[in-house]
């Protein structure tokens, strides 16, 4: 199962992004797949923090479209969301004290945490930071489908 980072679907979703034709072929291609494709919720949580943050985006998403956005990715029959299970500590302590994770890292932990508590296969993401997590394989998908 392929789970989709953060920066993918705020690209796929702010048409004003250089990368926003990659990111939502890739996006619809999995959507449309038939196969299970996951978000971490975390994930949707900083996507609603960056669209909708005024520092970011001039003019920032409303909150109301965001809201629309989540709400038309969680009606997909084949999405999976990603949340903590029975396990997820122990996972999560594996990949902070393997990868000597600290401080702003820990969220990318988390996120690979889930993943692998899950699962998942391969994580798209434009985030070269996932590297650090070797038991979680990672694919720039937008660098190949600009």
């Amino acid at each position: 199962m392929i789970a989709l980072d953060t920066n993918i679907l705020v690209y796929a979703h702010r048409e004003d992004s250089e990368w926003h034709e990659p990111a939502d072929r890739c996006l619809t291609q999995l959507a449309e797949s038939g196969a299970p494709w996951a978000i971490p919720w975390p994930c949707i949580h900083e996507f609603v923090a960056i669209a909708t943050h005024p520092r970011i985006y001039d003019p920032p998403t409303p909150l109301a479209d965001v809201i629309e956005q989540v709400k038309c990715w969680l009606e997909v029959p084949t999405l999976v969301l990603l949340s903590e299970n029975p396990g997820y500590w122990e996972s999560l302590r594996d990949l902070l004290e393997n990868g000597r994770v600290v401080g702003p890292q820990v969220h990318d932990a988390r996120i690979a945490a889930l993943c692998k508590q899950h699962g998942v296969t391969e994580l798209w993401t434009a985030d070269r930071d996932f590297n650090r997590f070797q038991a979680l394989p990672t694919v720039n998908p937008l660098v190949l489908n600009k």
